[in-house]
């Protein structure tokens, strides 16, 4: 699908969809819980979906309302095959999990995902009785059964592989140790895993899981909203529009509501009340930005970057390459089609502000925050903007262009 967006600002009040990785985490818990769970998630996307129909295929009846799910756990299947689609988190959770419930069990991957780092959890897992195989194939299986222990790891590679073992740690009925070999990048995330293992009492103290614990329901959960997504809103606010992002929870452990502090570096005004979020543009000024613990708000950052005066830098940009696309060389490529002055320079990328955009046709790469990226660029071009791929926004917020038009955007769809 071909989306044309016309150039112009927003206006408008939004609220944050559910946070997709907090979905994740607790539609696992509630898997594994001693009694049926319900959550309150009333928008989905393509990868929760993707984890809701593996646990349904592998340790639960899992049952879509219009609110979000009813989880009610039972007995392991024999033999299932998981469709994990292109989303890496339902991979690197259930893999572990799996693994703990001494299921052989068949996974299924798309897309890019087949190709993303997993050497360092395949690791982990067959130090500790698991048999990986086809494990660089789009549709590797596992055997044995995960036991528990002290796992070492690197941390700055994803920090989905900590959380995987996190999650899986109770079901080995032994107390389990990660440590780490190289400092945890993304540390929120876990921190996410920690916090809702721990609403379904099961302690975790640093990456220690002691024997003995399992996950009790507490029968009803909500999602908080997404500080990711709603990044790309914040952004556009700070370039001109006129938006208020509400559903957003200022006590958030999500790594990436560190975006209100990235506006404030560059310059933005920034109110909060309550759950809601107003960002006012000021004088945009250039910024060092690191990107290490939120490598997911580097699309959304960069269009600061294009409308603040200087010189912005993001890093380090390792992890970027190790997403949907390169999305280090994706956002460069992409800005740099719309009129930026974009570079990569070793673990750097390099934005110079020149106030605007030129507009034109870029293609997604696939890459969900990307397709997101270009079409809040429109806000500040000077032509339409025209992306190629723009389906790639389901991954994670399949209503992204309706809430754009509601929000004033003039667009146009094509097949």
């Amino acid at each position: 699908m071909n989306v044309t967006i016309q150039p112009g600002p927003l206006s408008g009040s939004i609220s944050a969809i559910p946070s997709k990785s907090q979905a994740h985490r607790m539609l696992i818990c509630a898997a594994l819980a001693d009694k049926p769970t319900r959550i309150i998630c009333p928008q989905v996307s393509e990868d929760i979906l993707a984890t809701a129909r593996c646990l349904h295929t592998l340790c639960a009846d899992v049952e879509p309302t219009p609110q979000g799910f009813i989880i009610k756990p039972c007995a392991p299947k024999d033999d299932p095959l998981l469709d994990c689609g292109e989303s890496g988190s339902t991979y690197r959770f259930l893999l572990p999990v799996a693994a703990a419930l001494d299921s052989s069990t068949r996974f299924k991957l798309a897309g890019r995902l087949p190709q993303r780092p997993m050497r360092s959890l395949f690791e982990a897992l067959e130090t500790h009785g698991v048999c990986i195989h086809d494990m660089d194939s789009d549709s590797p299986s596992i055997s044995g059964r995960l036991r528990g222990g002290i796992f070492a790891m690197p941390g700055d590679i994803s920090s989905q592989f900590v959380s995987g073992l996190l999650l899986a740690a109770p079901l080995t009925g032994e107390a389990c140790e990660i440590r780490l070999t190289s400092p945890l990048a993304s540390r929120g995330y876990v921190d996410i895993t920690r916090e809702v293992m721990q609403n379904f009492k099961v302690k975790v103290e640093g990456l220690d899981v002691q024997a003995g614990q399992v996950y009790h329901s507490p029968a009803l959960v909500e999602v908080e909203g997404d500080w990711s997504n709603a990044a790309f809103w914040l952004c556009a606010a700070a370039c001109g529009s006129l938006l208020q992002v509400g559903a957003l929870s200022l006590l958030s452990t999500q790594g990436d509501k560190a975006i209100l502090d990235i506006l404030r570096q560059f310059g933005a005004d920034v109110h909060l009340e309550e759950s809601n979020v107003r960002v006012s543009a000021g004088s945009l000024r250039g910024a060092m930005i690191d990107i290490s613990d939120t490598p997911d708000l580097a699309p959304a950052v960069a269009l600061l970057g294009v409308m603040a005066q200087g010189r912005t830098v993001l890093h380090p940009i390792s992890r970027l390459r190790l997403k949907e696309s390169d999305r280090a060389q994706s956002i460069t490529d992409t800005l740099a089609s719309l009129g930026a002055a974009i570079s990569i320079a070793g673990e750097q990328l390099i934005i110079r502000g020149s106030g605007s955009l030129r507009g034109g046709t870029v293609d997604s790469c696939g890459d969900h925050r990307i397709a997101m990226m270009a079409a809040v660029g429109a806000t500040i071009s000077r032509e339409p903007v025209t992306i190629q791929g723009a389906e790639a926004v389901d991954k994670s917020y399949p209503r992204f262009f309706e809430d754009l038009a509601k929000l004033g955007a003039k667009l146009s769809a094509k097949d």
